[in-house]
């Protein structure tokens, strides 16, 4: 009974921000929302856990740094949240995005070959798989659905009618719908940066963290390439994505060798952008 009081007070406020940020625009909610959440989240989540992971990130970081990869974050987190209900003219819109790495994705469209895409929760994370879609892109996306359900439902809604149709629900159920797809040549994409209860213990900046071995498993098995994605939030609120070279599963003995190489390629995204990285994820735990 709490946890249904918890959710139905969380979701009124949510709505009520989704209908405030309707009102007064995209450019405005994302100037308000940036600054609410810089003032008000830091005492809605731990910062102890946020602090944790930027000591394992660099150990010798000066003070001055720590505090702006927190406040860069959490500003980076409101324009985000409030960016879900403008999703609609991200979809019909280009202007927004600046595409990098196409050329690694020409026998994927022309030959329409399946891949895994990897990436983490940088910038507006949804947009890639947006915009993968928006090349014609065969593509099912795995997701966490969030716990609170009566926000479940709606968040839904908009990625399937916005971002990808094709959503598979993270767990042993996903993992078989995600074969499907493969076997009807989609491309499916993930996130490898969420701490998972399940996987092998492996080493991010140098310290082990559970880590899910399935694009490693899918690379193999089905003899994809695996090709990371990044996204990075620029200065006047357009977007970078870049497609990286092709990660080959010929190149690896076994799932935890390659997953190896993908924790080091998920390093490389977050020292390139550590501001715009969600550093709450309790990573290493």
């Amino acid at each position: 009974m709490i946890k249904f009081f918890k959710y139905l007070f969380q979701s009124f406020f949510v709505y009520s921000f989704f209908i405030i940020g309707r009102i007064i625009g995209l450019n405005l909610s994302r100037k308000f929302f940036s600054y609410f959440f810089s003032k008000i989240a830091p005492f809605l989540k731990s910062r102890k856990i946020i602090e944790d992971n930027i000591h394992n990130f660099s150990k010798n970081i000066s003070t001055e740094n720590k505090e702006k990869i927190i406040s860069n974050m959490w500003e980076n987190y409101g324009m985000t949240f409030i960016e879900y209900i403008f999703l609609n003219s991200f979809r019909n819109n280009n202007s927004h995005i600046n595409i990098e790495g196409k050329e690694n994705l020409i026998e994927i469209i022309n030959n329409n070959k399946p891949a895994v895409f990897i990436s983490g929760h940088f910038a507006n994370y949804e947009l890639m798989s947006m915009e993968m879609t928006k090349m014609n892109i065969k593509l099912a996306t795995i997701y966490r659905p969030l716990n609170n359900y009566f926000l479940n439902p709606f968040m839904e809604y908009l990625r399937k009618k916005y971002i990808c149709k094709n959503q598979i629900k993270k767990g042993i159920n996903g993992v078989r719908e995600a074969i499907e797809y493969i076997k009807k040549n989609h491309c499916i994409a993930l996130m490898i940066d969420q701490r998972v209860s399940e996987g092998e213990r492996i080493d991010l900046f140098n310290k082990p963290a559970l880590t899910t071995t399935l694009p490693a498993q899918l690379a193999i098995k089905y003899k994809l390439p695996v090709i990371p994605v990044f996204i990075k939030r620029l200065n006047d609120n357009k977007f970078k994505i870049k497609f990286l070279e092709e990660i080959n599963y010929s190149n690896y003995k076994n799932t935890v060798e390659m997953s190896k190489r993908l924790n080091e390629v998920l390093e490389e995204m977050i020292v390139d952008n550590p501001y715009q990285w969600i550093w709450t994820h309790n990573r290493w735990k």
